[in-house]
């Protein structure tokens, strides 16, 4: 299977925060962010390997700032490495103050996406090969990220909530 560009999965949402997307602070709701980057990393997985995909995890969200409510929200997301069936995806939400024009991070996250058979199984997908410096630093850096999933998999008793 041949390898795929990084920049063959890579998707941009782009929105303007409207009122029903804010809690009482004018901020927008964490849980409306986690739905961007969930659905934007899904594309993301579903371009790289041309096959439906699934979430197994959300491996994290860090929060670095607020969005509020008049600002236009980006979310960019490509697949950052890839196992046998599996990709790891990276997001990134940048969001602008349209009078200050200026861009600012913040959130990122990592998602692990499953790509699917036509009958629901797992499927191989091609490895991804990284382009950028941001890309290639993801990339190289993924063999540790994955060892923290399998880590916090098997810190989890069976059965337990």
């Amino acid at each position: 299977m041949e390898s795929v560009s990084t920049n063959k999965s890579r998707t941009v949402k782009t929105a303007l925060v409207l009122p029903p997307d804010t809690n009482h602070l004018e901020t927008m709701f964490g849980g409306k962010v986690l739905s961007y980057i969930d659905e934007v990393a899904a594309i993301a997985a579903m371009r790289h390997c041309r096959m439906a995909v699934v979430t197994a995890s959300i491996d994290s969200v860090d929060f670095y700032g607020p969005v509020k409510e008049g600002d236009v929200i980006s979310v960019e997301a490509f697949v950052a490495s890839t196992g046998r069936t599996s990709m790891e995806i990276y997001v990134k939400v940048l969001c602008e103050n349209l009078e200050m024009m200026e861009p600012r991070l913040t959130t990122t996250s990592f998602l692990t996406m499953i790509a699917l058979d036509q009958d629901g199984h797992p499927s191989e997908v091609p490895a991804v090969l990284p382009e950028t410096t941001e890309e290639k630093q993801l990339y190289n850096t993924a063999s540790e990220r994955r060892e923290k999933r399998k880590e916090r998999n098997h810190a989890q008793p069976a059965g337990s909530l």
